[in-house]
């Protein structure tokens, strides 16, 4: 089994956090896993990306030209990657940011307001944590109570931030299991 995962949208959003969330979780429950950012010189503001690759055997090759899913955190990104998706996978859409949706009917598309989400829990900040529990919680790829302790220890230097990013777990999981 091997799964793939882009996480893209704007710098300052948060998508190389939650791709590295991903691959602590993958990493603890015992698969090979490769984490490939991308951004661009300008980091905030400009595009970033990040390839997550996670399997029960060693990984051939990182390059991967269509993943198995998309975690789009904006319209430039759902735009891009949409389209190389592969059939069967999931494209998580931001929809307090990208109106529109991916266009694919052999996908199974999962419309999130993770901005809106994470206003509500206290900190737009978070919309990248309601997305990651979003996704994971809709595709499976990882069981949610160890992608949710991978959060847990990624936020410890940092305790107080703990509850608002678990409730805004909780948020994602109940809108992907809603739609």
């Amino acid at each position: 089994m091997q799964s793939e995962v882009m996480f893209a949208g704007f710098g300052g959003q948060g998508i190389l956090l939650i791709a590295k969330v991903l691959a602590h979780a993958a990493m603890e429950a015992g698969f090979e896993v490769v984490w490939i950012p991308s951004y661009g010189p300008e980091m905030r503001g400009g595009t970033a990306y990040c390839m997550v690759v996670i399997s029960d055997r060693p990984i051939g090759s990182p390059i991967i030209r269509n993943p198995g899913h998309l975690v789009a955190m904006n319209r430039p990104s759902l735009e891009k990657f949409a389209p190389v998706v592969k059939p069967g996978g999931v494209v998580l859409i931001n929809s307090s940011l990208i109106p529109v949706r991916s266009g694919r009917s052999d996908v199974d598309e999962c419309l999130v307001p993770a901005n809106d989400l994470a206003m509500e829990v206290g900190n737009v900040r978070a919309a990248n944590i309601v997305a990651l529990a979003a996704f994971v919680s809709r595709s499976r790829i990882l069981d949610y109570d160890l992608v949710r302790e991978a959060v847990r220890e990624e936020f410890a230097a940092k305790a107080k931030l703990i509850p608002l990013n678990m409730e805004a777990m909780e948020r994602g999981r109940q809108a992907a299991l809603a739609t």
